[in-house]
């Protein structure tokens, strides 16, 4: 094979608020052969990114590119003027960027913005540029290739408008396509799919890629290579298999440590179930029964237009923490606006500290907006990047609380002490923090409020796996230390493991299984579980290939569905479905000895059977794929 990249001695400054030149890129060189996937992995502020944008001859603005070279097939990038640069991004070089859905223009249809790079260049036809593109959807097993285009994108899923993104690139036939992040978002089954589909593209068109990720199990199954960076320079360059099983450096180990869910300094939660700082069980914080809810306008039975919960039931005890989980679309983030008051209820009750929470907004008081606060997912977005972290902290201190001036300056500097931040970080601005940090505030904001119920939805999905582990460090330490409660909203099943007491499963608005977190661990599981648990990537180049050969597993053929709207919302999917009875007979929940409740048709003792023999077979196949 020919070298299609080489990077030398590559240098990227950038310049501060202040004037000072920080180099932020230190002299790395590594080479990509023609048709290989290299990867680029290591924490948040390691230059990852900043590399593979230099691969387009781009560097962010206040940055620039002070030494080095880069060599893409024959062509010197950092020689050419800007013509030449459009020209290299035309046929050469193409990005997928993180997220598919601040990329695409929601007022035009996908097949215009998939097929523009090619009309702008002059390189075919509309016709032929719309022929390539269908072709591009029918490799990347996007659904109705024919017609997905004429979508707009609020009309896809989010791991589809990622595969339709990938397909933008491909569409000029580069040499070379940079992937930065395009799966961090996603749910584990959702990132499957677009990994598999990346991955097929990748082998069958013959194209040399760059792999930015902080995911070394999502590394294991797509690269060749990996280059570990850290702080701008290069720790460890080797092949996968090597650097994923006997690494050199101690940063690489230091990843691989949190990567299998341990690092150093992490605390250990109270058994399952058990509360923290009690030995008595206490009574409910928050008890859900028969929630329905959703979005438009109500039937005359009460009931929304889009219906996103069903009959949902659980219960939060005071100081626990329980983790909800499920793919995207499960009803995961509107469960937690309904106990926020953002979303109405439209059937169930809601019940907090005993007492029943009105539906909505209109009819709280200050007192319960107070005691229940919300830590979004995305902290860029949650946060004014203007403003200082003093202001953010002070509205709900002088809202909730009315501290004077120096009331307020004292209790900003106890919560970012509680949070793990100095003092001096009150006078930043959110926009000058890294990601970790602008989560540690967004904490700090929910915590100024001296709630009893901390929900947070995703709050670690968009960090990189050390900063993630942090965050969860600081969780459970908030939860020992004050007697906080969470409802932990995540796909993460990991995540959910190390901080939750007990756990929710949720699948297109239905409780399907509940119980302690170790419910997690061996089966029987409800079957839309064990696909959640089983798509989880392992540390293992091969599990990919391994996991999607079962996947392709014809389902057991049924008979038309009843029109019972309680029928199993799984069925469509279920690899164990009973013809006349899945899809006839509404499920009913059994209960194991532990307390965890499942919701279906088969015995437990059949599930647990079946899922056993299943699991000896993915491991048979992952021992037979060649790593």
């Amino acid at each position: 094979m020919s070298v299609m990249i080489e990077v030398r001695d590559l240098r990227v400054t950038a310049r501060s608020d202040s004037g000072t030149t920080l180099e932020i890129v230190r002299g790395v060189d590594f080479s990509v052969q023609r048709g290989e996937v290299l990867a680029l992995i290591g924490e948040s502020g390691s230059g990852k990114t900043t590399i593979a944008l230099a691969l387009l001859g781009y560097v962010r603005p206040g940055c620039e590119i002070a030494g080095g070279s880069i060599r893409i097939g024959e062509v010197d990038v950092l020689t050419l003027d800007a013509r030449g640069r459009r020209a290299l991004r035309a046929r050469q070089v193409a990005y997928v960027a993180q997220s598919a859905s601040a990329a695409f223009n929601p007022a035009r249809t996908i097949i215009d913005q998939v097929i523009e790079p090619a009309l702008l260049h002059r390189l075919m036809s509309p016709a032929a540029a719309r022929c390539k593109a269908i072709s591009l959807f029918q490799a990347l097993a996007l659904p109705e290739p024919e017609t997905i285009g004429l979508r707009y994108p609020h009309q896809v899923s989010g791991g589809q408008l990622q595969r339709l993104m990938a397909a933008m690139a491909l569409i000029t036939d580069p040499a070379v396509v940079v992937f930065d992040e395009p799966t961090t978002a996603l749910d584990v089954t959702t990132q499957i799919e677009v990994l598999a589909a990346f991955k097929h593209a990748i082998r069958t068109l013959g194209t040399t890629a760059v792999y930015v990720s902080h995911d070394l199990a999502v590394v294991a199954q797509m690269a060749d290579r990996i280059v570990v960076l850290n702080g701008g320079a290069v720790r460890e360059n080797g092949l996968t298999a090597q650097v994923l099983d006997v690494p050199v450096d101690d940063y690489t180990r230091q990843l691989l440590r949190a990567a299998s869910g341990r690092v150093p300094g992490s605390i250990t939660v109270t058994a399952p179930g058990e509360p923290a700082n009690s030995a008595i069980y206490p009574p409910p914080l928050l008890e859900i029964r028969q929630l329905s809810a959703g979005y438009g306008g109500l039937d005359r039975h009460g009931v929304p237009a889009i219906r996103v919960l069903d009959d949902v039931s659980l219960i939060i005890r005071r100081g626990s923490a329980l983790g909800v989980i499920g793919e995207s679309g499960s009803g995961k983030t509107t469960l937690a606006r309904v106990v926020a008051g953002l979303v109405p209820a439209a059937r169930g009750m809601v019940r907090f500290n005993g007492e029943l929470l009105p539906s909505g907004f209109a009819h709280r008081t200050p007192e319960q907006f107070r005691q229940i606060q919300i830590v979004f997912q995305n902290a860029d977005t949650a946060l004014n990047p203007v403003h200082t972290i003093a202001d953010i902290l002070l509205r709900p201190l002088t809202f909730y609380h009315r501290l004077g001036a120096a009331a307020a300056t004292r209790r900003i500097s106890q919560l970012l002490d509680l949070v793990q931040l100095p003092a001096a970080m009150a006078q930043r601005r959110a926009g000058e923090l890294s990601g970790g940090q602008k989560q540690r505030v967004n904490l700090a904001r929910a915590l100024a409020a001296d709630p009893a119920l901390i929900l947070c939805d995703e709050v670690t999905s968009a960090l990189d796996t050390v900063v993630g582990a942090a965050i969860l460090d600081l969780l459970i330490e908030l939860r020992r230390e004050l007697g906080v409660s969470y409802m932990f909203i995540s796909h993460d099943i990991a995540t959910v493991r190390a901080l939750c007491d007990d756990v929710v499963v949720m699948y297109a608005g239905h409780r399907v299984e509940a119980g302690q977190q170790d419910m997690l661990t061996a089966p029987p599981y409800h079957p839309y579980t064990e696909l959640l648990v089983g798509s989880v990537p392992a540390l293992r180049p091969g599990w990919l290939d391994a996991r999607c050969a079962q996947a392709g597993a014809t389902l057991p053929a049924i008979g038309p569905a009843a029109p019972i709207p309680e029928l199993c919302s799984f069925l469509s999917r279920c690899p164990v479905r009973i013809d006349g009875l899945c899809n006839r007979t509404p499920p009913a929940e059994k209960s194991l000895t532990s307390g965890t409740r499942i919701l279906c048709h088969h015995a437990l003792a059949d599930l647990e059977q079946m899922q056993v023999a299943s699991a000896a077979t993915a491991m048979q196949d992952n021992a037979a794929v060649p790593a």
